[in-house]
């Protein structure tokens, strides 16, 4: 079908893709809804169009997934929100299906169509809906419902309001657990248009219920609704009715539950206000920190910087701390990790004299820990420590550890390490770097692993720019070219890669002296990969040095190489001498 046809493509082959056995055939057509609804016009769209999709009921979920998605988007095609109604038939069908995907996208775009309809319609035909389908038989249909009344509920006059209430209090109490979850985990959304008098009474009340569900899969869902409902409440209501819901959901027999509060532990802190989380959620944290199940320790590891930041530093010291020092021995590799990806945050909320007390130690302990992640958690962070003790102290304690890992035998470890050499160059300053730091960056270019002498060709890079060209043509320039000769090939790349790097930051004259007769004696290696590499090189090279250099030096050299016997040096070759050509050229 040629492009210019398809604002024309006819209902008629719609309809037959539509029914197709094809299913590619049927996504296609539902796909191309809007090209038809613009062919067809605004009147054709709504008496004959809408009407045949909410007539079909294709039992692919794909298909039904893909409509879900395009009625959404489907007001302007019907004529503008005033017609916005005629939308609503087909998406309540999808409400209904049995798969989840599809009612979650039906639901989304009903709330999109819900939120640009005119007050009257709403009333006359979106309220109309919530009810039916929260009514529904089926228990699709009150599942979606329960996503549907933050829009309806604003718009609606005050019976009807009481009506929705009744009706949100109802869904909450439903035989089936999967409503019960729906009406929990949406009940945010709804206390959001509720009026503050009925917020405490009847929001307050279904929210209770929820809290006490026989079911642990609603009563994690109730913990997200502690947070939304706690914003929503004055302070000493939210401490009067949230937070002793917190304190017996961190002490929940489901581990689930307990492990939602651990996550959501920060959101809750901030629901109910500095004075009642220091003296009622500490204890209730603690005691996630001790858990007995792995995965709520990992969660509450996870928020114990962003806890202590809300606390004073004395009664972090007091009561977070020593669960800290269990945490990093803790027989889980996963709680450690979480630990430790957080754990430097806490220096700047203790302050300096407790870091060197009480965290270096638990620091060093991290860092030597079997487990590699956990010691990449703790280097990706160590700027955050040397802000808070200096760059003195942080060198005598944790550098011979950072020495050690550089040598690591995991290499992602010793690749982390890598990455953060440039940082720790800026903060140690160029002495220092050169006595301690400077031998291991060029022992990284001769490494086994090819992504650790790729960064450290990118790391030798870096430090050439953060210490200046001067710095580099004395410490690093003189020990990279060394390498060329390296009877392995791989590490005669790696020096050239490193070369292509550091060219543009030397300039044109170093580059001149230096660089270049080394890449072009390079050029009568034996290994073809060798050569092709070169020409890449010389390619890179090119706009750094002056047009005699590239006449005299660089050209020559490029056409000796496309005369080679292997052809992917003569390929690289040529793609060089034409890239200097349009140089040339442009300039």
């Amino acid at each position: 079908m040629a492009m210019i046809d398809e604002p024309l493509y006819p209902i008629a082959v719609l309809i037959d893709e539509l029914k197709n056995e094809d299913i590619q055939l049927r996504l296609n057509s539902i796909r191309r809804l809007s090209t038809i609804a613009r062919a067809l016009g605004e009147e054709r769209t709504r008496k004959e169009l809408i009407p045949f999709l909410s007539e079909n009921n294709d039992d692919d979920d794909e298909v039904l997934l893909a409509m879900a998605e395009e009625l959404g988007v489907f007001i302007p095609y019907v004529g503008g929100v005033e017609h916005a109604n005629v939308l609503l038939p087909p998406l309540e069908t999808l409400c209904s299906v049995e798969e989840t995907c599809v009612r979650d996208k039906a639901v989304e775009s009903l709330c999109r169509i819900g939120a640009q309809m005119r007050e009257p319609d709403l009333v006359e035909s979106f309220i109309p809906l919530v009810k039916r389908l929260a009514g529904g038989e089926w228990f699709t249909a009150r599942v979606s419902s329960c996503g549907l009344f933050h829009i309806a509920y604003p718009s609606a006059p005050e019976t009807l309001k009481t009506e929705l209430r009744a009706l949100y209090s109802q869904l909450c109490q439903d035989d089936m657990p999967m409503v019960r979850r729906s009406a929990a985990s949406n009940l945010g959304k709804f206390a959001a248009t509720v009026e503050a008098a009925h917020l405490k009474a009847d929001i307050m009340s279904i929210f209770e219920d929820l809290t006490q569900d026989d079911q642990d899969s609603v009563r994690l869902l109730a913990v997200e609704g502690c947070a939304a409902l706690g914003k929503l409440l004055e302070p000493q209501d939210c401490v009067a009715h949230i937070l002793p819901v917190i304190v017996n959901f961190s002490q929940d027999k489901s581990w689930r539950v307990r492990y939602m509060v651990a996550n959501q532990l920060y959101e809750l802190c901030e629901a109910v206000g500095p004075e009642p989380t220091r003296s009622d959620l500490v204890p209730a944290y603690v005691r996630l920190l001790r858990d007995n199940e792995a995965e709520v320790r990992i969660a509450a590891a996870g928020k114990v910087t962003k806890f202590c930041r809300i606390l004073n530093p004395e009664l972090a010291i007091q009561h977070i701390l020593p669960c800290v020092k269990e945490l990093s021995s803790d027989s889980s590799q996963h709680v450690r990790s979480a630990l430790a990806s957080v754990i430097m945050g806490m220096a700047p909320v203790l302050g300096k004299d407790a870091t060197i007390d009480q965290l270096l130690p638990i620091f060093l302990s991290l860092l030597k820990d079997e487990f590699p992640d956990v010691r990449l958690n703790i280097i990706s962070k160590l700027d955050q420590v040397n802000q808070v003790i200096g760059i003195d102290l942080l060198s005598q304690s944790l550098l011979p550890a950072i020495v050690e890992l550089a040598e690591d035998r995991h290499w992602r470890v010793r690749l982390a390490i890598i990455e953060y050499i440039p940082l720790l160059a800026s903060q140690l300053g160029v002495g220092f770097f050169d006595d301690k730091l400077g031998a291991l960056c060029m022992q990284w270019l001769k490494d086994k692993v090819y992504s650790i002498r790729d960064a450290a060709a990118n790391n030798v890079k870096r430090l050439a720019e953060e210490f200046g060209p001067d710095w580099a043509m004395q410490h690093i320039i003189p020990q990279v070219l060394d390498m060329i000769n390296n009877p392995h090939y791989l590490y005669r790349m790696t020096i050239l890669h490193a070369i292509s790097l550091l060219a543009p930051v030397m300039g044109s004259e170093i580059t001149c002296s230096k660089l270049l007769p080394v890449v072009i004696n390079a050029a009568k290696d034996r290994v073809p990969n060798i050569k092709f590499n070169v020409a890449k090189v010389l390619q890179s090279l090119t706009p750094i040095v002056d047009q005699s250099v590239v006449d005299k030096t660089i050209r020559p050299c490029l056409v000796e190489l496309s005369e080679d016997p292997d052809v992917d040096v003569r390929f690289f070759a040529s793609q060089a001498l034409q890239a200097s050509d349009q140089i040339m050229m442009s300039s």
